[in-house]
């Protein structure tokens, strides 16, 4: 998927140590007391949204601007209106690394719209044109068909739409942004470095966020947010920005019984959708993205940006975990 780049250990520490996180331990799980495990909402079915997954999947790789990806968004916007959303699509040609323009599609889904406290949930829906990671260098030019790297977080969404569709107890508003074009960032075979050129999609919808006639509390980045093996630690850039909303997910995922997923270690600073929405738009937003730090491929898991990232190496307990996070803090606000 992604566009970024991982802080070394020592900026790592630093950035630890100056919002009162711990010390950078090289992947050593910190020893905390116990938060008493009470989940919150309904249970979330990690089998509809494993479905939402292969949904996306069945059109293909939806690179930029390729008919998988027109179809693709069809799909997305049907999905959110079919479970009681409201949809809007901004529309914009952005321009890739490389001056390609890029038809991009930010799809914006409105749960309880009318509500004067609103909570954020994001996610990228484009693929990878490239797969400049996988270890067959012939493949290096192969779209991905982004299962996790994309689809995952998509799919999460959508599943916690359908499920707020079935209770009337939550009194908030939800907004659900898929954000395009995320993952047109230089590809590493190219003799170019543009960090800029990662999440154009959220770096539009950002600058042209605007008023709105509600309060935005904070916002959740889902990205990679399926992966076998995955763990969720804190990302860098998430402490930096909103380490408030850091401590509060990481809270409601102990609480709601899912503590070996999410470690209270730093994985690393990101550059990924949330930076503009953080920066841009002003919204306290964190990332949960895996990080792999024994794993030779890359941190972020063994199929990133490569040709198996497919629906073969998506876990739904990895979706559950997550999922059910997401609910616990939406119900426990």
């Amino acid at each position: 998927m992604t566009k970024r780049y991982l802080i070394s250990c020592t900026l790592a520490a630093v950035v630890l140590i100056l919002f009162g996180a711990a010390s950078c331990n090289h992947g050593k799980k910190e020893v905390l007391e116990p938060i008493t495990v009470d989940p919150k909402g309904p249970q979330f079915d990690a089998d509809s949204a494993l479905a939402f997954c292969y949904g996306q999947c069945a059109f293909g790789p939806r690179t930029m601007n390729s008919a998988a990806h027109d179809q693709c968004e069809a799909w997305i916007v049907d999905k959110f209106k079919q479970y009681g959303c409201e949809v809007e699509t901004q529309k914009a040609t952005l321009h890739g690394f490389d001056g390609t323009p890029l038809r991009a599609t930010n799809i914006i889904a409105h749960y309880q719209a009318d509500k004067p406290k609103h909570i954020l949930l994001c996610a990228h829906w484009d693929s990878r044109p490239w797969a400049d990671n996988d270890p067959d260098s012939t493949n290096w030019r192969t779209p991905v068909m982004a299962a996790n790297d994309g689809a995952s977080g998509v799919a999460v969404m959508i599943e916690v739409a359908r499920l707020l569709q079935k209770v009337d107890s939550l009194d908030l508003g939800v907004d659900f942004v898929c954000f395009d074009a995320e993952d047109w960032g230089v590809p590493l075979w190219s003799d170019r470095s543009d960090e800029n050129s990662w999440a154009l999609g959220a770096q539009y919808w950002a600058a042209n966020y605007g008023t709105k006639p509600y309060d935005t509390a904070f916002g959740i980045l889902l990205d990679m947010v399926g992966g076998q093996g995955a763990e969720f630690y804190q990302e860098g850039m998430s402490l930096k920005y909103a380490p408030a909303i850091v401590e509060k997910v990481w809270n409601a995922a102990h609480a709601a019984g899912y503590s070996q997923y999410f470690p209270r270690s730093l994985g690393g600073g990101i550059t990924d959708d949330h930076l503009p929405v953080n920066e841009k738009a002003g919204i306290p937003t964190v990332d949960i993205i895996p990080h792999y730090p024994n794993c030779q491929e890359s941190s972020f898991g063994p199929t990133w940006h490569t040709v198996s990232d497919d629906m073969d190496h998506i876990d739904k307990n990895t979706l559950k975990a997550v999922g059910q996070t997401v609910i616990q803090v939406l119900f426990t606000e």
